[in-house]
C-alpha cells in the first residue's frame, strides 16, 4: 500500500473538485474585484457629476454602480454555492474512502485506535480537509480584490499602487509565520478530542457490564482525565487562534492606517482631488477585508493540514494480510486444513476437518481460541505453517472470495440499528430466513418483541439481553449458510434448557455443511462428531464428548468449569 501523507490528501481534496473549485473562485473574484470597483465608481461619480454639477452624469454614474452591485452579489451567491457545494464532496469523497478502508477484509485501519477516534476522523476531520476548498476559492477572491484595488490605487496615485503591491507580500509571509503554532496545537487538540470520543464510545458500549461490576465511578474518572485533557488542549488551540488572529488584524490595521496616511497627505498636496481622495479611502478600508480573508485562509489551512495528516495516518495504514487474487474452489467441499499452524499462542496446531463435518475444539486457554479465530478468519497471517480450503492456500484467495466460503462468527459479534430481520439476513441474500431463526433460538425473541422480526433494535441491539443478541446472531451467522463456518461460544449467556435446543438446531441447520465450534458447552459440544483439544498451542487429544469427558483431565476440568 502506498503512503500518503497529509499534503497528498489535501492536494486529492482540491484537484478532484478542480471544477467546483475554478467556477466558485472565479465567481468569488469577481465579487471582490466588484467590492473593489465600487469606491472608484463613488470616486469617479464626485469628480465627475458632484465637483461638475452634471445631473446626466450622476444618472450614468449611479446606474453603473447599480450595474456593479447586481454583478457582485450574483458572484458571490453562486461563488459561495460552488465553494460549499467542493467541501462537501471532498468531505464526503473521503469519508467514503475512509470507511472503505476500515471495512477492507486486510484489516489494519483499526489497529492501535479506538471506534470513536476512527469516527472522528472521518467526520471531523474529514469535514476540516474539505472545507479547505473553501479556503482555496476565498483566497482566490482575496488576491483577486487586493489586484484590483492596487491597480485602482496605481491610477489614482502611482506612490499609493506600489505601498500596496510592495507592502502586501511581507505582511501574507507574516501571517503564514504566525499560523505554525496554532496548526501544531490543532493537531495536538484533534488528537485529544477524538481520543476523548474513542474514550466515550467504549464506555456507552459497555454500560452495562460497568454497572453490573460497580465499575461506574472508574469509568466516569477516566472519562473526566481525558476529557480535561482534551479541554487543556482546546483551550491552547483556542489561545493559539485568538492570538494568530488578533496579531494578524492588528499588522492589517498598521498597514491601511499607513495606506490612508499617505493618500492624504497627497490630497493635502493636491496630487490628488477630491474623488481620488475619497476612493483612495474607500480602497484602503476594502482592503482590510482581502487581507481579511487571507487571515482566515491562513487559519482554514493550518487545521486543513493538521486534519489531512490524521486522515492520511488512517488511509496509508499497512494492511494486517497481504491478500490474494486467486478463487476458492467450485463448489467449495469444505475441507479445512492445518499443518503447523503457529501464532501467538499457537505453537504448531495440526488439524484436518472433513467436508461436512461438525467439529468442537476446545481450548483452555482463551488466547489459543482467539490466536485460531485470528487465523481462520484470515485477521493475521500465522508466523508459520499454512491452511488450506480445500487444498488451496488461504493466503492465496482474494478476500471476498474467501469470506463467502469460510466465515467466522465471532463471540463478540454486534448487532445493528435495524429491525431484527435486517439483522439477520444481513449478510445473505436469501428471503427465507425461517429455519436460522428456529434453529438458533432467534423465533422465540421475536415471538416476545411487539412487532416480531420487524421490530426495530437500538444500536448495538441493547434493547435485547444478552443472551438475546446471541441467539440474533448466531441466526445472522446459519442465515449465511456459508460452506464452512467457525463459530466461537455462541451461547455463553443463554440458559441451558435453550443452549440444547440451539445444539441440536446447529447440527440440523448445518447438516452435509463443514462446521468449527470453538467453546466449552457441554451442550454444543455432545452434538459434535467429534472434539479436539487444543493445548499450550498444540493439538493434545481428539474423540466424542464422551469419551474425553471420561478419559481427558484437562478437558472434563475445562468443560465442566
Amino acid at each position: 500500500m502506498r503512503v500518503r501523507t497529509g499534503k497528498d490528501v489535501l492536494g486529492r481534496a482540491i484537484a478532484a473538485q478542480w471544477r467546483p473549485v475554478t467556477a466558485g473562485s472565479l465567481m468569488a473574484a469577481a465579487h471582490q474585484a466588484g467590492e473593489a470597483l465600487v469606491p472608484v465608481v463613488v470616486g469617479v461619480v464626485i469628480d465627475q457629476a458632484v465637483s461638475g454639477g452634471d445631473p446626466g452624469a450622476l444618472v450614468r454614474w449611479i446606474a453603473v454602480l447599480a450595474l456593479v452591485f447586481v454583478g457582485l452579489s450574483f458572484s458571490f451567491r453562486f461563488g459561495s454555492r460552488a465553494a460549499e457545494r467542493a467541501a462537501e464532496r471532498a468531505a464526503h469523497d473521503l469519508r467514503i474512502e475512509l470507511t472503505e478502508r476500515v471495512l477492507d477484509p486486510r484489516g489494519g485501519a483499526e489497529t492501535g485506535r479506538l471506534p470513536g477516534a476512527l469516527v472522528s476522523i472521518a467526520t471531523a476531520d474529514a469535514k476540516r480537509v474539505g472545507a479547505v476548498n473553501i479556503a482555496v476559492t476565498a483566497g482566490t477572491a482575496a488576491a483577486a480584490g487586493l489586484l484590483v484595488g492596487a491597480v485602482a490605487l496605481l491610477w489614482i496615485s502611482v506612490p499609493l499602487g506600489l505601498l500596496v503591491l510592495l507592502g502586501a507580500p511581507p505582511l501574507l509571509w507574516l501571517a503564514h509565520l504566525l499560523g505554525r503554532p496554532l496548526e501544531r496545537r490543532s493537531a495536538v487538540e484533534q488528537e485529544r478530542a477524538s481520543h476523548a470520543s474513542g474514550i466515550a464510545a467504549d464506555l456507552v458500549a459497555g454500560l452495562r457490564v460497568l454497572k453490573g461490576i460497580g465499575a461506574e465511578s472508574a469509568a466516569v474518572t477516566r472519562y473526566r482525565r481525558t476529557s480535561r485533557d482534551s479541554l487543556a488542549a482546546t483551550l491552547r488551540a483556542a489561545r493559539a487562534e485568538a492570538w494568530h488572529d488578533g496579531s494578524v488584524l492588528a499588522l492589517t490595521g498598521v498597514f491601511i492606517a499607513v495606506v490612508a496616511l499617505v493618500g492624504g497627505r497627497l490630497a493635502a498636496a493636491g496630487d490628488i482631488s477630491v474623488g481620488g481622495l475619497v476612493a483612495a479611502v474607500g480602497l484602503a478600508q476594502f482592503l482590510l477585508t482581502p487581507l481579511s480573508i487571507f487571515s482566515w485562509v491562513n487559519t482554514e489551512f493550518a487545521q486543513g493540514r493538521a486534519s489531512a495528516a490524521r486522515v492520511a495516518s488512517v488511509l496509508s495504514t499497512p494492511p494486517t494480510v497481504t491478500p490474494g487474487t486467486g478463487r476458492a474452489p467450485a463448489p467449495v467441499r469444505g475441507h479445512v486444513r492445518m499443518r503447523g499452524v503457529a501464532h501467538a499462542a499457537l505453537r504448531g496446531v495440526d488439524l484436518d476437518v472433513t467436508p461436512g463435518e461438525l467439529i468442537g475444539v476446545v481450548a483452555p486457554n482463551p488466547a489459543t481460541a482467539t490466536a485460531l479465530l485470528q487465523c481462520l478468519g484470515r485477521d493475521v497471517d500465522p508466523v508459520s505453517g499454512s491452511i488450506e480450503l480445500d487444498g488451496v492456500s488461504l493466503p492465496s484467495l482474494e478476500p471476498g472470495d474467501l469470506r463467502a466460503a469460510l466465515l467466522v462468527a465471532a463471540h463478540d459479534a454486534e448487532l445493528f440499528e435495524g429491525s431484527l430481520l435486517d439483522n439477520v439476513t444481513a449478510a445473505t441474500d436469501r428471503t427465507d430466513v425461517e429455519p436460522a431463526l428456529t434453529a438458533s433460538g432467534a423465533d422465540e425473541v421475536a415471538r416476545n418483541l411487539p412487532q416480531g422480526t420487524a421490530t426495530v433494535l437500538a444500536e448495538r441491539g441493547l434493547t435485547l439481553s444478552g443472551g438475546q443478541r446471541q441467539r440474533v446472531a448466531l441466526a445472522r451467522a446459519l442465515a449465511a449458510d456459508p460452506p464452512v463456518l467457525v463459530l466461537h461460544d455462541p451461547t455463553t449467556a443463554i440458559d441451558t434448557v435453550t443452549e440444547t435446543r440451539i445444539a441440536a438446531g446447529i447440527r440440523k441447520a448445518r447438516r452435509g455443511r463443514t462446521t468449527i465450534v470453538v467453546a466449552t458447552s457441554p451442550a454444543l459440544l455432545a452434538e459434535t462428531d467429534r472434539v479436539v483439544v487444543v493445548d499450550g498451542g498444540v493439538v493434545t487429544a481428539e474423540g466424542t464428548h464422551a469419551d474425553l469427558m471420561r478419559d481427558h483431565e484437562t478437558y472434563r476440568t475445562t468443560v465442566s468449569a
